[in-house]
């Protein structure tokens, strides 16, 4: 039988099949030494086949679905492997706050390098907007201009008053759609005042350090009523880049991208070789002096602070 899965508790994967049935899985052995380097083998957005087991509700998946292709960052825990965050994924919204907690322009950055990569449409949904001030509102709109400009949608809402829901509600028709971001920066509240029957858990930031308290646990997909999957996914403090080479790195910033052919080296690292058009460019403030202060922070290793 064939399924979605739509929700990963770690050894155990829901999963919706063809039959309109929802049912619980874990996965055949031999899917733990196909030399798969994540701690998860199966992800949300993945479509498998599996097999009920006799005498039970439960099925054993034993066959995983080519992906169209998935999102992944480092695993906080075991440095040398990777966790899958989802799969299959038409757009990502990562969900943006300036304070309580603070989304930083490296954190916005490093996100966007992963979606590039994996060919993920991405957009920022700045949230708590009845929050800031008129100083906040400044801000904000530098960081607009920072991502509008180079090809980055960008939205403001407040999940707390409903403001601009129903635009992102459009935005979401009828595809599969990532929500990300820090903890507590109100992804189960935009869920919430998107689905409103869903009664997500939300919670408070912590005031000691300014970081989300989690409240989601593990991925989960929700059916929208007007078409489509959301995926809900855990806080992530820090997102460590997996799987790209510093030589490909400059390839995933968009507006180093259209100026790479421009170099005098074909080899340029874009850090101090003579003839560089990206250093130029940023020079010349054609190129975000923050968006290149982040593409070194990632050449040089230093890709996880938040």
């Amino acid at each position: 039988m064939q399924g979605l899965v739509i929700k990963s508790t770690g050894s155990w994967y829901q999963v919706f099949a063809e039959d309109g049935n929802t049912y619980s899985c874990r996965i055949k052995g031999k899917f733990r030494i196909k030399g798969i380097q994540t701690t998860n083998p199966i992800a949300v957005g993945d479509q498998v086949d599996f097999e009920l087991e006799p005498n039970a509700d439960t099925g054993v998946i034993d066959k995983l679905h080519d992906r169209k292709n998935y999102i992944i960052r480092k695993s906080i825990n075991l440095s040398k492997q990777s966790q899958i965050i989802a799969a299959n994924l038409d757009q990502a919204f990562l969900i943006v706050t300036l304070a309580s907690p603070r989304t930083s322009l490296g954190f916005i950055d490093r996100f966007l390098v992963v979606a590039e990569a994996y060919d993920i449409p991405t957009s920022l949904v700045f949230n708590k907007l009845d929050l800031y001030s008129e100083d906040g509102l400044e801000i904000l709109a530098d960081y607009k201009s920072i991502y509008e400009n180079i090809g980055y949608p960008c939205y403001e809402v407040s999940a707390l008053e409903g403001t601009n829901i129903p635009q992102i509600e459009a935005l979401l028709k009828d595809k599969t759609t990532l929500f990300s971001g820090h903890s507590g920066v109100g992804k189960s509240s935009l869920i919430n005042a998107i689905l409103p029957d869903f009664e997500l858990k939300t919670g408070e930031v912590s005031e000691w350090s300014d970081k989300g308290q989690h409240t989601t646990t593990f991925a989960e997909m929700h059916n929208l009523p007007f078409g489509g999957y959301l995926v809900d996914t855990p806080g992530i403090r820090e997102l460590g880049i997996v799987d790209i080479e510093k030589e490909e790195l400059s390839h995933f910033f968009v507006e180093m991208r259209e100026r790479l052919n421009q170099c005098r080296f074909n080899n340029c690292r874009h850090i101090n070789e003579p003839g560089c058009a990206v250093v130029k460019a940023v020079e010349e403030g054609e190129i975000e002096p923050s968006r290149y202060d982040s593409y070194q922070s990632i050449y040089f290793g230093n890709d996880t602070r938040a």
